[in-house]
């Protein structure tokens, strides 16, 4: 899995004559949201046919829906959702802000491609991966670095309004929620359909499109 980041040398199309030109996406993620993590792995897909820089942000669905009335099981779900993005949180805050990306993979794996829905399990799994200490973990059930956490929700949300969810994705620093997908799109089919995106944030006057979802996400 490739694991760019924005310092590195980024892959640069013939239609791309200068740096000034690469596009930037900024992207907003919970990592218990299927949906964030198709549209994540999409921005993968187009950091290889667009020459894209990408920058990797945490927000928090527990933090969105702090005092909503919830039905019973997607509020436990949500309580039981703190644990991760504190954690990721706390690794960025102690070991640098180049671990938000590789433990965002790791514990997406865990979650949407293992079926992981033990949380300490996720955790403990993600930073051994990526090679950070396992007492990381312990931030998981701590609030040290909620100040951090909600500022950097905060930084999304505010950019989208409190009634949409993730992710949120800016592109070239207009941002949006979505886009929303169930698949992921490869190749040139993910580069048309940044294109598409990048023509739509363009537009100043453009807010959004939307339809009903009629079908599950699916991760292959």
């Amino acid at each position: 899995m490739s694991l760019s980041h924005p310092s590195e040398e980024l892959p640069v199309p013939e239609q791309i004559v200068s740096e000034e030109n690469v596009n930037k996406a900024d992207f907003w993620f919970d990592p218990v949201c299927p949906f964030a993590w198709i549209t994540s792995r999409w921005i993968g897909e187009v950091e290889q046919v667009r020459g894209i820089g990408t920058e990797w942000h945490v927000m928090s669905l527990s933090v969105l829906n702090e005092g909503r009335d919830l039905a019973e099981d997607y509020r436990a779900m949500m309580d039981d959702s703190w644990g991760p993005v504190r954690v990721i949180i706390a690794a960025r805050e102690l070991h640098g802000s180049s671990y938000v990306k590789p433990l965002y993979d790791a514990m997406g794996e865990q979650i949407h491609h293992e079926g992981n829905k033990d949380r300490a399990s996720v955790i403990r799994k993600a930073l051994a991966e990526t090679g950070l200490p396992a007492d990381l973990a312990r931030f998981a059930d701590s609030d040290e670095y909620d100040a951090q956490l909600r500022a950097s929700h905060e930084a999304g949300i505010s950019l989208v309004g409190q009634d949409v969810g993730t992710p949120v994705v800016a592109v070239n620093g207009t941002a949006f929620f979505g886009p929303v997908l169930t698949r992921i799109p490869r190749g040139e089919e993910a580069g048309k359909v940044w294109d598409a995106t990048v023509t739509l944030a363009g537009y100043p006057h453009f807010f959004e499109l939307k339809r009903s979802r009629t079908e599950s996400p699916e991760f292959n």
